[in-house]
């Protein structure tokens, strides 16, 4: 990068902050106009694919991405990814039937899986650790600027022009961002022969598919026991097995081994895991509680998130213009999974008779611990990384992070379910287990019922009461095994070795060879 100034460094950041935006709005975008979707296109039976076929191709991709980018440069997969993001986004637009739109968001997916883990290598490249504490403040804002704004942004296309517009929405964005990228992003990479690990390459994204669609199906689309849910744990286990070997034998492996050796790499991901769990067990889980508990109403579901979401994108930005100028990150760690913590537990102390206010107090105090913590670890890998190391080490964070979520999800909602079925009928008048919905109210059904106001106005007082109750019940436990995953997080990062931040970047380290390289230079695949 001949030119490394600060000012040509927060023009290719603006180029990497407008793909990443993209990305992560289509993730939000799309949730409040799915009804409207497969009610002209069908497929109601098969729903989540809409979500899920993204979801999957995008995390599949992320570390064969990642590792591809360390042997052959940045420049060109990055470019590739928003190119596809952008194809994918007239396809989904364009779709006549709703097969065609699941393939069109996997499009979306891979072009998804390659902008959001190179937005963040690159920033490791061309920025310095002690810098990047700051910028990864504001990827954070990013993120929590989608996650509110997507939802109301969709919304109100849908209403006022056509969901197909939720998808040709990002052309603009993404070729603004292209823009920015082709015209300024220029790091250095040294070529050099590579021996693929062809079957690492393979075995990897087939053992990822096979895990998180057993962990995305179990207890929705089928039970945990069914045959298909066990035999995609069972081909998910057998193939990793093959992966992990092979990467042993492999010369150049896809998730090279010797890094799980670095503890600052290991505990780092154990902890994004852990914090990602919990993450998408609130977003998930606490407007199903806002909804069919305290009744917040249905047309406003899209505001529900908005206390954690603020509060997340303001300590974002704090805690990473601390880390900038102190140069110190485990301490604002440490003290964010303290603050997060406490504010599950001030979840579990909500009931049925909770009110709005006390939920929102909640819900801020969780913001405010995920701000500090969730793109900290993202710098703590970097900073312990080599250079060739950068996109395989990133990608993996981001690897960990969707596995979380996905894992989160998964047993948060076999917890809530399983719940239901015991306690709402223990909630309910005897003559609601005695009359025509009886079979449905006494296997836990029935939520759907006070989520939806027009059944909600044909049900007794009594009955409604009942649910309400019965799931506030069932929600207490999806909140209290947070603590313990967030517990976790804690000790994991507790005993992260602190190494002092980079004052270079990479590409300056690169250029200015042995003598301009910091005293904190590595010596083997990770700094030690």
């Amino acid at each position: 990068m001949a030119k490394n100034g600060a000012g040509h460094k927060n023009v290719i950041f603006i180029g990497l902050m407008l793909g990443m935006l993209v990305a992560a709005v289509s993730q939000t975008i799309v949730s409040p106009a799915m009804p409207v979707i497969v009610a002209e296109l069908g497929g109601i039976e098969h729903y989540s694919w809409i979500a899920t076929s993204a979801i999957l191709m995008s995390a599949v991709t992320v570390p064969v991405v990642g590792k591809l980018s360390d042997m052959y440069g940045r420049r060109g997969f990055y470019i590739a990814g928003i190119v596809v993001f952008m194809l994918g986004s007239i396809l989904a637009g364009a779709a006549q039937g709703f097969w065609w739109l699941v393939v069109a968001r996997g499009v979306q997916g891979f072009g998804m899986g390659t902008l959001m883990p190179l937005s963040q290598t690159i920033i490791g490249d061309i920025i310095s650790a002690r810098e990047r504490g700051k910028y990864m403040g504001y990827l954070g804002g990013v993120f929590g600027v989608a996650s509110i704004g997507g939802p109301f942004l969709g919304g109100w296309i849908t209403d006022n022009f056509s969901w197909r517009w939720l998808f040709y929405v990002n052309l603009p964005i993404g070729v603004a961002a292209l823009i920015f990228i082709v015209a300024y992003l220029h790091v250095p990479h040294t070529p050099r022969r590579h021996r693929l690990d062809y079957v690492g390459f393979v075995a990897l994204p087939l053992a990822l598919v096979a895990v998180l669609l057993a962990t995305t199906w179990g207890g929705t689309t089928y039970p945990w026991a069914s045959w298909q849910i066990v035999s995609l744990f069972v081909v998910g286990a057998l193939v990793l097995v093959g992966f992990l070997a092979n990467e042993y034998y492999a010369a150049e492996p896809v998730l090279p081994l010797r890094l799980w050796k670095n503890s600052v790499f290991t505990l780092s991901n154990i902890s994004n895991m852990a914090i990602s769990m919990t993450m998408f067990g609130a977003i998930f889980f606490i407007p199903v509680y806002a909804q069919g508990v305290i009744g917040v109403s249905v047309t406003n579901s899209g505001a529900i998130l908005i206390p954690l979401s603020a509060s997340m994108i303001f300590l974002s930005i704090i805690v990473g213009r601390l880390i900038t100028y102190t140069g110190r990150y485990k301490a604002f760690m440490l003290a964010g999974l303290l603050v997060m913590g406490g504010g599950y537990y001030l979840l579990t102390r909500l009931d049925a008779g909770s009110t709005q206010a006390q939920l929102t107090l909640a819900m801020i105090v969780v913001g405010l611990g995920l701000g500090a913590v969730l793109q900290t670890y993202t710098l703590v890998v970097q900073n312990a990384s080599r250079r060739e190391d950068l996109g395989v080490t990133t990608s993996t964070t981001q690897l960990s992070r969707s596995m979380g979520a996905t894992l989160g999800t998964a047993v948060f909602g076999t917890i809530m379910t399983n719940g239901m079925k015991t306690e709402i009928p223990k909630h309910l008048p005897p003559q609601a287990l005695n009359g025509p919905q009886a079979q449905e109210l006494s296997g836990g059904g029935g939520v759907g019922a006070v989520l939806d106001p027009n059944t909600l106005g044909q049900l007794p007082d009594a009955f409604v009461t009942g649910i309400r109750e019965g799931l506030a019940a069932a929600m207490h436990p999806v909140f209290v095994v947070g603590i313990p995953i967030i517990a976790l997080a804690f000790v994991a990062t507790l005993f992260i070795k602190e190494l002092p931040l980079r004052t270079r970047a990479f590409v300056e380290e690169e250029v200015g060879g042995p003598e301009g390289a910091t005293a904190h230079t590595p010596t083997t695949t990770l700094r030690t």
